[in-house]
């Protein structure tokens, strides 16, 4: 469920603010909303100082060496980014030196000096590269000497009598720097690069100092924000935040105990308040998922958590398909939950919960690692339903899977109708989407007629007729009837035929479900011979993977985009962060 919260406004003498934000941080049960944008030089301060730990860490290599506390952090950090600095540089000096020597390879060791010479005496010598119609073009009469001659390229050296006496092609400049000292230059760059590379490597061990650093830094710089982030005026200052209405007492408490002035009040803009989920421990389960997709409801919004806990369990068994898999899963997750005994307990949960839920689903459709043999042995075959078996191959099977598939959808979309509905009450446009429910359901049969070929009930459009009716009434009541009623209807056809695409998307957990039988019957066919585990190994982890994938895709898809359609969940919250110590 999401917390119902009441903003706070706390106000504060000036002289006192800074302590009473140490004090509100101990009590970490407000969540500030800042009154204006946070600005100063000590912000921006804090902020280079955590840039400059994270570039610090990145730049010391993880160690497999137990890390030492030779140097204190602020002292490593400034030691690492100067000693990568003095290395940029470098680098960016011997990349400039090993271009110019590049000339060098290409012409030879010739001597600056000896040019300069040949220059004063009045012969100016350049040197050029050009394609074989580029040198038909030099005039005979011009002094040149061919270096290279290769099957496109003419590479030469042309004797000019003056400065200006230049070719109409492109030079390529000699440096003005002898190659030896070219040479001997590139070669000191390389052994101090070399010596910094090794003071950064020492200095690696030390890399645990950082952690601690950067935590201490992290939580002065949120203290300095919330602090500039408050409104203060000539004599006192306010801060404002949201607050668990069950934790409202505490901070009332040290309001009169420290002389502060407090207001509570119902927040005013719900876009502004975060949200807070508490559930019980069986439906907590859920929560790393949300948390991995980064979805979070808004505070104006509803906890569906159960809702979804449910209907993802089981797509999630019907796409994976495979009680084999499910086996694999339950190992793993087994061995994972032993070796990491002090993680927290959710994620583990949740893939218990849909490890056992494969099995099931697996069992009664006789999937066991896509093997229509282990589907026969007795006591396996005895928990099969036959309507439902993934190598029963016919007609009749097909649809009925098909079948039951829009009859998960038509469930699931009901339902979401059905809260919206309750979130409305007593508000009379909760009665519109008990409308959108009687016309969910005539799609419904509608789908199944045009997919399946069953004929559609006759009382079927006497649903479109009562829904269409109370969604034309009801979504925008108002005291002018029929307006509201003209408004209501406007977008109604397009709305059906969104609604008739959410239902057949349904059929995804079939189509996928198949697939991943078919993948993995056909691995097994293909393994013969001595590579035979080899392909049924790599086979089957190349299935699981696909499986995994389309979980994400679709199971999580049918939750996140067709039911949150019709419940009208936009996930447009943010999650409620104390300012905490």
């Amino acid at each position: 469920m999401i917390v119902k919260m009441k903003k706070l406004t706390i106000l504060v003498s000036m002289r006192e603010r800074l302590d009473a934000l140490k004090k509100l941080r101990h009590l970490g049960v407000l969540h500030v909303h800042a009154i204006k944008s946070p600005s100063s030089e000590e912000i921006y301060e804090l902020q280079n100082q955590l840039a400059n730990i994270e570039k610090t860490a990145i730049i010391l290599k993880s160690d497999d060496q137990e890390s030492r506390e030779d140097i204190d952090a602020p002292e490593l950090v400034s030691k690492v980014l100067e000693l990568d600095q003095r290395r940029q540089t470098l680098r960016a000096e011997w990349i400039e030196k090993r271009e110019m020597f590049k000339w060098f390879e290409s012409w030879g060791k010739v001597s600056f000096a000896s040019i300069e010479k040949l220059k004063s005496a009045g012969l100016f010598i350049r040197f050029y590269v050009t394609d074989k119609e580029g040198f038909k073009k030099v005039a005979p009469e011009k002094h040149i000497t061919v270096v290279q001659e290769g099957k496109n390229l003419v590479k030469f050296v042309y004797f000019g009598e003056s400065k200006d006496d230049t070719l109409d092609l492109t030079e390529q400049r000699m440096p003005q720097i002898e190659v030896a000292l070219l040479e001997s230059r590139i070669a000191e760059i390389e052994t101090e690069l070399d010596t910094i590379d090794g003071e950064i490597k020492k200095l690696s061990p030390n890399k645990g100092v950082l952690q601690p650093y950067r935590l201490a830094i992290e939580k002065k710089l949120e203290l300095t924000t919330v602090l500039h982030g408050m409104s203060d005026e000539t004599q006192f200052a306010y801060l404002q935040g949201f607050c668990p209405f069950d934790k409202v007492d505490e901070v009332k408490s040290a309001s009169d105990t420290n002389g502060w002035g407090i207001i509570v009040e119902d927040p005013d803009d719900p876009s502004q308040v975060p949200t807070l989920l508490r559930n019980k421990k069986p439906i907590r389960i859920v929560q790393p998922l949300f948390d991995f997709m980064g979805t979070f409801p808004g505070y104006h919004e509803m906890d569906i958590s159960f809702v979804f806990l449910i209907f993802f369990s089981l797509f999630y068994a019907m796409i994976v398909g495979d009680a084999g898999y499910g086996l694999i899963f339950l190992g793993l997750t087994t061995w994972a939950r032993l070796k990491f005994k002090k993680a927290p307990s959710e994620p583990f949960t949740l893939f218990f919960v849909l490890s056992i839920g494969t099995i099931i689903w697996g069992a009664i459709t006789g999937t066991w690692f896509g093997s229509q043999a282990i589907s026969q042995w007795p006591f396996l075959n005895a928990l099969v339903i036959d309507q439902i078996y993934s190598f029963a191959g016919t007609d009749a099977a097909q649809i009925f899977m098909m079948n039951l598939t829009f009859t998960i959808g038509i469930v699931h979309l009901s339902v979401a109708r059905l809260m919206a509905a309750a979130k409305k009450l007593p508000s009379p446009t909760a009665i519109a989407d008990i409308g959108w429910v009687l016309i969910l359901w005539c799609v419904y049969f509608v789908a199944k007629q045009l997919v399946l070929g069953q004929s559609m009930p006759a009382f079927a459009l006497y649903l479109l007729y009562a829904g269409a009716a109370l969604v034309g009434l009801f979504a925008n009541f108002q005291k002018n009837i029929l307006k509201g009623f003209l408004l209501s209807i406007g977008n109604l056809p397009l709305s059906i035929i969104s609604s008739f695409s959410d239902i057949v998307s349904y059929i995804r957990l079939f189509a996928v479900g198949i697939a991943t039988v078919t993948v993995a019957s056909s691995f097994n066919e293909m393994a013969n011979g001595i590579v035979a585990p080899l392909i049924l190994v790599l086979g089957h982890g190349l299935n699981i993977i696909l499986a995994m994938m389309s979980v994400l895709v679709h199971g999580v898809r049918l939750n996140m985009l067709e039911f949150s359609g019709q419940l009208g969940q936009e996930w447009s919250g943010k999650e409620y962060k104390p300012f905490k110590e």
